[in-house]
């Protein structure tokens, strides 16, 4: 009951947020004015019954049902049917919001399908109706494919569930907590009652503001005479509401008006969900268990040692590396010395500025007492490849077993939500000490020196390891920029930024913190690659340094503020490699050239 009453409230302030700007006129004109009654009796407007052969008839301007089986049905019982068009409307968005949410991923994953197929088949279906309403002979083409049902009824009423279902594909939240914890527990398969009950109960929340909404639209069109009197108008305006919903979408519209339109709900969503109670029921998938129920005892970056429950194990891992005969390690195996577990990503910026930390310590203290295990847990598709996490392990020096947490099995043990992460496990099994993120790394090493005197009273230890953290304050670098189109920010150029071959433009105006490209691409969902000799991407940035994940065989050329050129080669599976360093305060221009065969992933920052 508490997580259906954390759904029910976080999706009643998602449904009263500026997320839901963009679908209103739809829901308003499709829901709730198209249902309106006039004062025959009949309904506004609808579309005519379609017999086992027949086409579909017209009445004039309001439109009328016409059953195959009964032509005399009463315009009463139109009206009474269509009374039900804003729920079949509303209810046809939560159904789809549902299972898109929960299973959508996992679906197109096993099918090796892109990510967004979903979202452009439902911006088609929405371009398919809205030109169905403005063209009843579009409309009776798309109702032709339903002929061959016997006494099948194509009603307006009953085409508002499927206006629903294309809705709730494109419909896209504002992100808070409560609909964050559905979405990790879906993307990791953590789907369980609890994650069912969560998500249902969050988008009926949703709906609510939805419906009411729809049903004034209803209420307006029945008082106000310029409605019933134009209702073909209504209908074309309807038909070009869905179109212009479709189009803003397929350009990202919706996110520059949320962009430009304070969250004030932001507030509410956190004071919901800030609390030991809702936190521990948001925790979905059964991912509290009773091997990681005490890890919240740990503060993260404590300066001193805390209990926080027998470590939990290390599960599901594909393959291990850096060990004897890659045999598996226990970490029961391990009692009596002290464990560290760090969870990794190897072309992740955070990892790589954290991991010289960690190797020193393995290099420091590894024939004392102390096991460093590295868990790598991916966050892009290539970084599920063992030969590319090996490559990338061997490029940092990481010599320490690595663990291949490809099903996110160990990292869903420890509820990790972080690149990286230290848990810190003393010689008796229990967590003493874990820390979340870059930095506190001055903290961690004189835990580690801790614990190892307590194991062996007697051990020498050596000098604290000398390792710089440069971890980055935070706002202080542009965020990290992806160029494939699954995960593509701060794309500042001009047009839309859509898979497939294109030919792009620098701006007049880029903005700060953007990218822009210009020649002709190929847009992967991971990855761009240049389909021209003059091929070029241009990075409005601030940071002392920037890297690039690319792939791929061939020549990168950068110049920095139009600057001296410098060419790098690239050759094999993704990685970083290190572009400019050094660079002083402010913002500065990157300009970067890729040579026929190279793939850019992203943009990292220090």
């Amino acid at each position: 009951m508490e997580l259906v009453i954390i759904g029910l409230l976080g999706g009643l302030i998602t449904g009263i947020s500026p997320c839901i700007l963009p679908v209103l006129p739809v829901i308003f004109l499709t829901g709730g004015a198209q249902s309106a009654r006039t004062s025959q009796g009949s309904s506004i407007p609808q579309i005519d019954a379609i017999g086992p052969g027949g086409v579909a008839r017209t009445g004039g301007a309001a439109v009328r049902v016409r059953s195959a089986v009964n032509p005399a049905r009463s315009d009463a019982a139109v009206a009474s049917v269509s009374r039900w068009r804003p729920f079949l409307v509303i209810a046809g968005l939560v159904t789809s919001f549902t299972l898109v949410t929960l299973v959508g991923s996992l679906i197109l994953g096993a099918l090796n399908l892109p990510q967004d197929i979903i979202r452009w088949v439902a911006m088609a279906v929405l371009v398919a109706i809205g030109l169905g309403l403005i063209v009843p002979r579009f409309e009776h083409l798309l109702e032709r494919a339903f002929t061959w049902v016997p006494q099948r009824r194509v009603e307006n009423n009953r085409g508002g569930f499927g206006v629903g279902l294309a809705l709730g594909a494109v419909f896209v939240p504002c992100a808070g907590p409560v609909l964050a914890a559905i979405i990790v527990a879906g993307s990791t398969g953590q789907i369980g009652w609890g994650t069912v009950l969560l998500t249902i109960s969050f988008a009926i929340g949703v709906a609510v503001p939805l419906l009411f909404f729809a049903l004034a639209g209803r209420r307006v069109a029945e008082r106000v005479k310029a409605f019933r009197r134009r209702e073909r108008g209504l209908r074309i305006t309807a038909g070009v509401a869905m179109i212009a919903l479709a189009i803003g979408l397929a350009f990202n519209l919706p996110q520059t008006l949320q962009r430009l339109v304070p969250d004030y709900t932001a507030g509410i969503q956190r004071d919901l969900t800030d609390n030991e109670s809702a936190q521990r029921a948001l925790d979905l998938g059964g991912l509290i268990n009773d091997e990681n129920k005490d890890l919240d005892r740990c503060t993260n970056g404590a300066t001193e040692l805390e209990s926080c429950g027998t470590a939990p194990s290390i599960k599901g891992i594909e393959e291990w590396f850096n060990t004897p005969d890659n045999d598996a390690i226990e970490l029961e195996d391990l009692r009596g010395e002290v464990v560290l577990v760090d969870f990794w990503a190897y072309s992740c910026i955070n990892c790589q500025r954290s991991i010289p930390h960690t190797v020193a310590w393995n290099e420091a203290y590894g024939d004392l007492g102390l096991n460093v295990i590295g868990v790598h847990s991916p966050e892009y598709a290539f970084e599920k490849d063992p030969g590319n996490v090996r490559a990338g392990a061997e490029d940092f020096g990481i010599t320490y077993p690595v663990a291949i947490d490809n099903n996110l099995s160990t990292w869903t043990n420890y509820r990790n939500r972080y690149w990286p992460a230290h848990y810190l496990i003393d010689a008796e099994g229990t967590v003493r000490h874990i820390a979340l993120g870059e930095g506190n790394y001055e903290a961690t090493e004189g835990l580690i020196r801790e614990l190892l005197r307590d194991a062996n009273p007697d051990v020498d230890l050596p000098g604290d390891t000398d390792v710089e953290d440069v971890t980055p304050d935070v706002g202080s670098t542009t965020q990290e920029t992806f160029l494939g189109t699954s995960k593509d920010v701060n794309y500042g150029g001009e047009g839309r930024y859509a898979p497939g071959e294109g030919t792009y433009a620098f701006p007049d105006a880029q903005p700060d913190d953007s990218f822009a490209l210009s020649g002709d691409w190929v847009l992967e969902t991971q990855y761009a690659t240049p389909a021209s000799a003059d091929a070029r991407v241009r990075l409005n940035f601030h940071a002392s340094q920037v890297r690039m994940v690319l792939a791929g065989s061939g020549t990168v050329t950068v110049s920095l503020d139009g600057g001296e050129m410098r060419t790098l080669e690239v050759d094999g599976t993704p990685r970083s490699y290190g572009l400019v360093e050094a660079v002083t305060e402010g913002q500065h221009v990157l300009d970067v050239t890729l040579s026929d065969g190279v793939e850019a992933y992203s943009f990292t920052f220090g």
